[in-house]
């Protein structure tokens, strides 16, 4: 499948922009959403976009389409603790401030490609994953500011990661945000809540207790790890039809933390007590 079947608002918002005269193209561009490897495609195709020198079309073989494709072009990097690390940068967790650096000690000098720089984590299997405070911290964000809020052209910034939260509030400032709705062919069943926590939005502040126990009772049956899936399917496929509800998201992450309680053995009640009162009656 065309990258603009999939993602038709995004490519044909792209395309139009790329193709003005003058496009008023973002110098900072953020993408967020569950699908990290459609993100980091995304990237790479506004990059072959912006250096293409035939049709700019899917499947077009010139140089440069070639070499971003290949992950071999000179002025489109990968920015991640495992990509592009100077040669005294001896950091292995984290986008170092050294990486900062050596992005703008390279746009001293000019180019004649577009350059794109993609920020994103990535392990040494090469699997993509969100940018977070902890693998993209302030030092190294901050460190960027300055030819961000500058724009020069033939340059770009994309920032990946899975919640818009995650990133510096400044870095998300100067960005245009996108969000990547996912297109994995995922089940997203949440029969286990059905008739508990539906609409949840709904309900009052005096039912969080209430409600609590009965997620509990229903965990008893199967586990909390079930019953929070479940929460979390259900919040996953009203974010589908509301792409746009950031509230959504945040609720996701809610969940996601939850989950991590549940690891540590913490009574499932205190799980599902600090859920609702994050969720319900805000």
């Amino acid at each position: 499948m065309l990258l603009s079947d999939k993602y038709p608002f995004l490519t044909n918002y792209f395309t139009n922009i790329l193709s003005a005269e003058n496009h008023p193209l973002p110098q900072s561009i953020l993408f967020y959403g569950n699908d990290l490897d459609s993100q980091y495609t995304l990237a790479k195709e506004i990059a072959r976009f912006l250096n293409c020198k035939n049709d700019k079309s899917d499947d077009c073989d010139c140089l440069n389409c070639k070499w971003i494709r290949e992950n071999t072009h000179p002025e489109i990097m990968t920015i991640s603790k495992v990509d592009n690390k100077p040669e005294d940068d001896d950091s292995k967790t984290v986008i170092s401030i050294k990486q900062s650096r050596m992005i703008k000690e390279r746009l001293v000098s000019a180019s004649e490609f577009h350059r794109v720089f993609i920020f994103c984590d990535r392990d040494e299997n090469g699997n993509i994953a969100g940018l977070n405070p902890k693998n993209f911290q302030a030092d190294a964000a901050n460190a960027l500011l300055k030819i961000i809020e500058e724009p020069q052209s033939g340059i770009t910034f994309i920032f990946l990661t899975r919640y818009i939260e995650d990133v510096l509030p400044t870095i998300i400032s100067r960005s245009q945000c996108f969000f990547v709705p996912s297109l994995k062919e995922i089940d997203y069943d949440y029969s286990i809540i059905s008739g508990l926590f539906e609409n949840y939005w709904t309900f009052k502040r005096k039912e969080v207790f209430e409600i609590s126990q009965k997620l509990a009772d229903k965990a008893k049956e199967t586990s909390t790890n079930a019953v929070l899936e479940g929460i979390q399917n259900y919040i996953l496929n009203i974010l589908k039809n509301n792409p746009k509800n950031t509230e959504f998201i945040k609720h996701i992450k809610i969940i996601e933390e939850a989950k991590k309680q549940a690891k540590l053995d913490i009574k499932p009640l205190n799980i599902f007590d600090d859920v609702c009162l994050k969720l319900i009656g805000q």
